[in-house]
């Protein structure tokens, strides 16, 4: 059963179980203050590929084969997939995820693609639509740069309110009760669940900064968040942590900013995945991670285990997204930005 909440919420009476993870990330991810926390960190950002789509497309494959082993469930028992990256038409996804032949739904909201398709792999199994799905996606800074900026050839310089999409994928795998009995727990380790999502509308500040994501998608995120207390008729202090996906440093300030003239406070209880995933002192990554794979990643292997272990009880996750494509830029347009909430508690 799922109930419609407010104006932008769904409340799922059935949650799904978030069953299982992976994550698989870069070299430079890997020498990051998360890197012993990812289940496979490359030695070569190519990962025994000729191009950097194709290693691309392998991040994914290698992510879902992951979750899926972990799981201890077969990929004929997956319903439904729902996949996206950063690169036109999907290709990522489309050449690493074919041979899986499982039902596909291609997905795009930019970086906030992990909280898109985690929304609508829950959907389905708390509708009974479907007992098992699946949740990928993934970046990968070089072919992200390739398409949206400069060739890396270029060395441009970079300035300090541009972020680093991260080279990873992550998985998820979602079940219904009756998968349940294949969790493998540790004494204590709590179940962790799916209990409700929002949805982000387009929100557009007329930022045209192609180096200053954070800026674009930050007034998404408050949007969301607001939505978010005003729909479930909580305060933010409801949650353990507000996790946003990719605003940086500079993004999290507006956000803040933006949320309190709203008179709503979360600073003491937000965290963002792109200033978690990598040291911006010593790894020049300027205000931090971005990219499909930064909140997937990040929530894989640093937020799940920590609502399993109890530390934290509920999160809301809201990995944000800018929608530009090269045309859009090219041609003068701003950058709108989107962000998908997701509320994951531990039982």
């Amino acid at each position: 059963m799922i109930e419609q909440i407010g104006t932008g919420s769904l409340l799922f009476k059935e949650s799904p179980f978030l069953l299982e993870s992976a994550s698989i990330v870069g070299t430079k991810e890997g020498q990051g203050p998360l890197g012993s926390l990812f289940d496979v960190v490359g030695s070569d950002d190519k990962f025994g590929q000729d191009s950097w789509e194709k290693a691309e497309s392998s991040l994914q494959q290698d992510a879902l084969t992951l979750a899926i082993g972990k799981a201890k469930v077969t990929k004929d028992e997956i319903r439904y997939l729902f996949a996206g990256d950063l690169l036109g038409q999907c290709v990522a996804s489309s050449f690493g995820l074919k041979q899986f032949e499982i039902p596909l739904f291609g997905v795009y909201g930019a970086c906030s693609t992990c909280g898109e398709s985690l929304s609508l792999a829950s959907i389905l199994v708390a509708s009974g639509c479907a007992d098992c799905t699946a949740a990928v996606t993934s970046s990968h800074f070089a072919s992200a740069e390739k398409q949206f900026r400069f060739p890396l050839e270029y060395a441009n310089q970079r300035p300090v309110s541009a972020t680093w999409t991260v080279t990873g994928s992550g998985a998820f795998i979602l079940g219904s009760e009756k998968y349940k009995g294949r969790i493998e727990h540790k004494k204590d380790e709590k179940f962790v669940r799916i209990t409700g999502i929002t949805t982000g509308k387009i929100v557009d500040y007329g930022i045209k900064d192609s180096m200053n994501m954070g800026a674009a998608m930050a007034p998404a995120a408050a949007s969301l968040i607001k939505q978010n207390l005003e729909d479930f008729k909580i305060k933010a202090d409801e949650y353990d942590k507000i996790v946003t996906g990719d605003l940086g440093s500079i993004g999290k300030q507006i956000l803040c900013d933006l949320l309190r003239k709203e008179g709503i406070e979360i600073e003491s209880i937000h965290e963002d995945c792109g200033m978690k995933i990598f040291d911006s002192e010593t790894q020049n990554t300027g205000s931090g991670g971005s990219g499909c794979g930064c909140s997937a990643t990040t929530l894989s292997a640093y937020y799940l285990p920590k609502i399993k272990s109890g530390q934290f009880h509920k999160i809301l996750f809201i990995p944000t997204g800018a929608l530009l494509s090269p045309v859009s830029f090219n041609e003068g347009q701003s950058v709108p930005g989107i962000a998908h909430g997701v509320i994951i508690e531990g039982e």
